[in-house]
């Protein structure tokens, strides 16, 4: 999402960088192609103008004209004005201690990803040590409550339903029973309709009435564009929201909302939906997401991501291992697991500062490493620890194995020695290390 930004500002920054001082004019000529990039991403026309106006002030300042690096200064300048525009600090849950059960209402149209967020976040609450349950209080669409009984058992946690009941009735016994066996954190789905009605308003309302929630969260799909933001303006009136989540972030889609609830709506994005998986729900970083924008990746959520994954210990044996080049297809295939684990490679490209629009996607081949993986697979215990006892025979049983041909076979264990040397002469050499490392930081700002 966003990557049309991305390409924009990187282009501005590397022209900016030409310059030996940042002049009024190369400003005006930078905002306007700003002000098009973001009219063209869906951000609302008064969020534009604003982030327009702050932008020029700023950079048009003595302390900016004097600089010796007009184009770091710049990107710093519109980082700054789009943090603050996606809400400048994290906004967290609000949730009451571990003995007391907070409620979180889930509210959003049908089809904006909402029971399947509910679960993301159970997940994910549950990932921080909480008791959680989740209330099945989506009467309306059917096999609503059976879809959230699924996920509830995916995830291992608790689900409170009832067949012919009120939704207020099913939220207020939900949160009886939670607190009688001691959850601490109460979700509730609640029903959606294909758009804002009297109706959906008044029932919803009453589930509120009925458990008075900690967390009011509106579920918002990004593919929607300004729509989201008008849908929460009238949820908002209602509901009083208390942030948002924005659901497939991961898509394609213009993604200007996302610039303009803290502005239009006055309310935090909270989390953002990253994926279809239960775990791909994250926490909505303003600072980290200008970062992306402006193509200066994002260094700390990709470390953060690898710490989930990859253990200390583990990463400290295969750096020997690389040094005294004994690294195996074995460890290779450790490595796929982990990088899926990680996200698409997309993704983890676009955290790399300077890597966002850089890279052909097309040559960014998932399908290629999946057949790469298949033809491992099909390797015996003692191939894949030692592949230089892989002979002809061998490697056409291999072939057969995966589906694929000798060629590519061939092709892997090739590319596999390069791969292994190089990696040898990497961890050898400290000052190759430095520069990457260097590489990998980006602007100073």
């Amino acid at each position: 999402m966003l990557e049309k930004l991305t390409e924009t500002f990187s282009g501005i920054a590397r022209r900016m960088s030409g310059n030996s001082k940042i002049s009024e004019n190369n400003v005006r000529e930078a905002v306007e192609e700003i002000k098009t990039a973001l009219l063209e991403a869906d951000v609302n026309l008064r969020v534009v103008r604003r982030l327009v106006n702050r932008t020029m002030e700023d950079a048009l300042g003595e302390r900016v004209l004097k600089s010796v690096n007009p184009g770091q200064q710049f990107v710093k300048i519109v980082h700054d004005r789009i943090a603050a525009l996606l809400g400048d600090e994290t906004a967290s849950l609000n949730l009451k201690g571990p003995d007391t059960v907070s409620v979180v209402l889930m509210a959003g149209l049908q089809g904006s990803g909402k029971t399947t967020t509910a679960a993301k976040l159970a997940s994910r609450l549950k990932a921080e040590g909480r008791r959680v349950m989740l209330a099945a209080a989506d009467l309306t669409r059917p096999a609503a409550a059976d879809q959230l009984n699924v996920l509830a058992d995916q995830v291992g946690v608790a689900i409170y339903r009832e067949e012919g009941s009120k939704p207020e009735k099913v939220a207020r016994n939900a949160f009886k029973k939670a607190k009688k066996e001691q959850y601490n954190v109460l979700i509730v789905d609640t029903a959606g309709r294909m758009q804002v009605d009297q109706e959906l308003m008044k029932e919803i309302g009453r589930v509120k009435d009925a458990v008075s929630p900690d967390e009011v969260l509106l579920v918002a799909d990004a593919m929607t564009g300004q729509n989201a933001v008008e849908i929460a303006k009238s949820f908002d009136e209602t509901l009083n929201l208390t942030g948002i989540i924005l659901s497939k972030f991961d898509s394609d889609a213009r993604g200007g909302a996302a610039l303009s609830f803290k502005s239009v709506v006055g309310k935090p994005v909270k989390f953002i939906g990253v994926g279809e998986k239960i775990d791909q729900l994250e926490p909505f970083y303003p600072d980290r997401i200008a970062s992306r924008i402006l193509g200066m990746g994002d260094v700390v959520s990709l470390v953060e991501k690898a710490q989930e994954t990859i253990d200390a210990g583990d990463a400290e044996k295969l750096q020997q291992k690389m040094a005294k080049a004994t690294f195996t297809l074995e460890d290779y295939l450790e490595q796929f697991a982990r990088m899926r684990k990680m996200g698409s490679m997309q993704s983890i490209m676009e955290m790399i500062p300077g890597m966002a629009g850089q890279i052909d996607e097309s040559k960014l081949d998932e399908a290629k490493w999946k057949k790469e993986e298949a033809i491992i697979l099909s390797m015996t215990l003692e191939e894949r620890r030692n592949h230089r006892i892989i002979g002809p025979p061998r490697r056409k049983r291999i072939a057969a194995g995966s589906g694929t041909n000798v060629a590519a076979v061939n092709r892997l264990l090739k590319n596999f020695d390069k791969s292994r040397n190089m990696m040898k002469k990497m961890a050898k050499n400290k000052k190759l290390q430095q520069q990457l490392m260097g590489g990998m930081a980006g602007p100073k700002i």
